[in-house]
C-alpha cells in the first residue's frame, strides 16, 4: 500500500481601518501542520507599525511556538514601504528562525499596501482591454504586487509576460 501525503493550506489576510489614524492587518494561516495568526497595527498616514502580536496554536516546528511575540516586537517602528521586507527579515531573524512568522508579518504589510491600491483597482473594468494593459503596467511599476492576490497570480492575464521578482 502506498502512503500519500495529504497537505492543505489556507491563508487569508484582512485589513481594516480602525479609525482615522490606525489600520489593523491580520494574517491567518492554517494548514495540515500549522495554525497561527499575526496581527499588526499601523499608524496612518506614515504607515508605521505601532503594535504586533501573534500566536502559533499548532506547529510541528518548536522554533515557531517559542518567543513569537518577542520576535514580533522587533518590527515596531518599521514603516511599510520600499525596503521593508529586508528590514523585517533582518530584525526578526535576530529573535526567531521561524520563517512562517516572518512570512505572515510580510503578508500583513502587503495587505496594507493592497488596501491602498484597492481604489485604483476599482477604477477600471477588467472586461475593457485597456484596463488589462493598465493593470499590467501597474504591476510592472510596483512589482511587489505580483502574486499578492488572485488577480496578480501567475497564470493571470494581468501579469502575463511579467517576470516574477526573486526572493
Amino acid at each position: 500500500m502506498t502512503e500519500i501525503l495529504d497537505f492543505k493550506r489556507s491563508r487569508s489576510t484582512c485589513v481594516e481601518k480602525v479609525d482615522e489614524n490606525t489600520m489593523v492587518s491580520i494574517c491567518r494561516l492554517q494548514d495540515t501542520l500549522t495554525e497561527a495568526f499575526v496581527e499588526i497595527k499601523v499608524k496612518l498616514p506614515d504607515l508605521e507599525i505601532i503594535d504586533a502580536k501573534g500566536k502559533f496554536y499548532r506547529s510541528c516546528q518548536k522554533k515557531c511556538q517559542q518567543n513569537e511575540n518577542e520576535a514580533l516586537k522587533k518590527v515596531l517602528g518599521v514603516r511599510i514601504g520600499p525596503g521593508m521586507l529586508k528590514i523585517i527579515k533582518g530584525l526578526m531573524g535576530e529573535k526567531t528562525d521561524c520563517k512562517e512568522l516572518i512570512f505572515m508579518v510580510e503578508e500583513c504589510c502587503h495587505g496594507v499596501i493592497l488596501a491602498f491600491t484597492k481604489k485604483t483597482l476599482d477604477r477600471h473594468c477588467l472586461e475593457d482591454l485597456n484596463a488589462i494593459d493598465y493593470y499590467k503596467d501597474m504591476v510592472k511599476k510596483n512589482i511587489r504586487m505580483y502574486n499578492r492576490c488572485a488577480a496578480f497570480a501567475p497564470g493571470s492575464i494581468l501579469v502575463e509576460g511579467i517576470t516574477p521578482p526573486t526572493q
